[in-house]
């Protein structure tokens, strides 16, 4: 006979910022809560670039109650990391870190020992069956009362759906610039992410081209960053190329479109830091409704309950594709209304 599955009152999918917040919400409440992630804690943040600094202060980014304390007016990539291992040690959160959610399904649990039925049972709540498979392939069920889906933004690159897209010096992120030295790279985009390992590979004596399809660099790059990269582009120390559009993409260069013509850009690493796509795979599974226009689950923002009893979404996967619109510093405060609404 196999063993029941363990039943939590609130799965969290998601150990970002946000999905940390409903956890300590949850704890605060006296709610049994577990937060999976198919990485590690903070994922999202750990594959930042390593000498980053965020554009919020610390105490903006803070969650928990716990104070975020550094000795600058703006965290590190560093600093955050440790921060949140620290409030995870601080309210023992309950964290499986390398489990994937694969699924996500109703099921009607039996009070009694025994595993969860599938019959319609309309006088017991509703709960979901989460199945999870860690690294090494265990496979685990866990039946919850509720699901938080707070799985974020970096999982699907936004791809420019050219040939040589998938060619292996192509990166769709970007760490460090180490072993950019004295090589020729195209980082594509004009935002903060391209910009930041632009001059970051510059400085550890990368031969740069930044292509870019609009006139400028976009409004909202780092105003301590923006007289930098300008500096760079003005004296020709990094390249650019605006009003630009890569077409393909060849082992040893980038093909580009722009009003002057085609050009082919000799590069042996490119990084297309064009953004990313919300992890919407579980919520199409569970039938939660997308706008198709706006890419945004429907959901009330009150309480970040979607239509489908239970399911709740945290952080930046309400704002669709418009990430702009969701950061740690609002998305924090979805854990205390999810789990208000979970308590009425």
């Amino acid at each position: 006979m196999e063993a029941a599955p363990e039943v939590v009152d609130l799965a969290i999918v998601g150990a970002g910022p946000c999905g940390l917040a409903v956890a300590i919400a949850a704890r605060r409440a006296g709610l049994r809560a577990v937060v999976f992630d198919r990485g590690c804690i903070v994922n999202g943040l750990s594959s930042y670039p390593t000498y980053m600094t965020f554009f919020s202060t610390a105490e903006r980014l803070s969650i928990g109650g716990v104070p975020f304390i550094v000795a600058t007016e703006k965290p590190t990539r560093r600093d955050a990391l440790a921060y949140y291992r620290g409030v995870a040690d601080v309210y023992d959160l309950d964290v499986w870190q390398f489990e994937t959610v694969e699924s996500l399904r109703p099921v009607r649990v039996d009070p009694r020992p025994g595993t969860p039925s599938t019959q319609a049972e309309p006088e017991r709540p509703a709960r979901w069956l989460v199945r999870s498979v860690t690294r090494v392939g265990a496979v685990h069920e866990t039946a919850a009362h509720a699901v938080a889906i707070a799985t974020g933004y970096f999982g699907r690159p936004n791809r420019l759906g050219v040939p040589g897209e998938s060619l292996p010096h192509v990166r769709h992120g970007y760490v460090e610039g180490h072993a950019a030295w004295r090589e020729p790279v195209v980082v594509v985009g004009g935002a903060n992410s391209a910009v930041d390992a632009a001059l970051d590979m510059y400085r550890a004596g990368a031969h740069v081209t930044l292509v870019h399809t609009g006139e400028a660099l976009g409004s909202n790059v780092k105003p301590w960053v923006r007289p930098d990269i300008e500096a760079r582009i003005r004296e020709g120390a990094i390249a650019a190329r605006f009003s630009s559009r890569v077409v393909a993409i060849e082992p040893d260069a980038v093909v580009v479109e722009s009003p002057e013509g085609t050009a082919r850009i000799p590069a042996t690493q490119v990084y297309t830091m064009t953004g990313f796509l919300p992890e919407t795979g579980l919520l199409e599974q569970t039938g939660v409704p997308i706008d198709p226009a706006t890419g945004i689950p429907a959901h009330d923002p009150l309480t970040m309950a979607t239509p489908l009893a239970g399911v709740y979404l945290a952080g930046v996967i309400a704002s669709g594709n418009e990430a702009n619109r969701i950061f740690i510093e609002n998305g924090r405060d979805h854990g205390d209304a999810i789990v208000a609404h979970l308590l009425r």
